[in-house]
């Protein structure tokens, strides 16, 4: 008997962040490792770093999709580091990649990442982001966020 799919959430937001995006990061992080799912971003620092120690400490696995040509690129918390080459192309990637996209602030990687997933008909939910675009569902914290995903997933 086949074992069902792992969910795979991704997490996208900036490489540079405050320390409040960090810290709902990580929160997402975390939540998303305690449920099982793997934790997919673009490797890097700020959001995607915490967001993979938080996923880290709660015991999951993460995935980075990273923008260059170099494993060692990738955040000291990515348990596997792909290489793509492609730059900002990635972000195509980390979205089709993904079950769920919950974007954490953000800039204009994040805003290409959103709409690529839009674009692929994927639920996209927004944390301390200011994005204001149709179609992106707006979550007050992490818990809700998680919420609202295994929800969706799980239906």
């Amino acid at each position: 008997m086949l074992q069902q799919r792992t969910f795979q959430i991704g997490v996208i937001g900036a490489g540079s962040c405050t320390p409040e995006e960090a810290d709902t990061a990580y929160d997402v992080g975390r939540e998303i490792a305690r449920r099982g799912a793997v934790l997919v971003c673009g490797g890097l620092g700020g959001v995607m770093e915490s967001a993979c120690l938080g996923a880290r400490n709660g015991g999951g696995t993460t995935v980075g999709l990273l923008p260059g040509d170099q494993k060692d690129d990738a955040n000291p918390y990515v348990d596997i580091a792909i290489v793509t080459g492609m730059g900002h192309a990635r972000n195509a990637i980390v979205a089709g990649s993904s079950d769920v996209l919950i974007a954490v602030g953000g800039e204009f990687g994040t805003l290409s990442e959103i709409a690529l997933g839009l674009a692929m008909g994927k639920t996209v939910i927004s944390l301390r982001g200011g994005w204001e675009i149709p179609g992106v569902v707006i979550a007050k914290d992490p818990k809700t966020a998680i919420d609202m995903v295994f929800k969706l997933l799980l239906q």
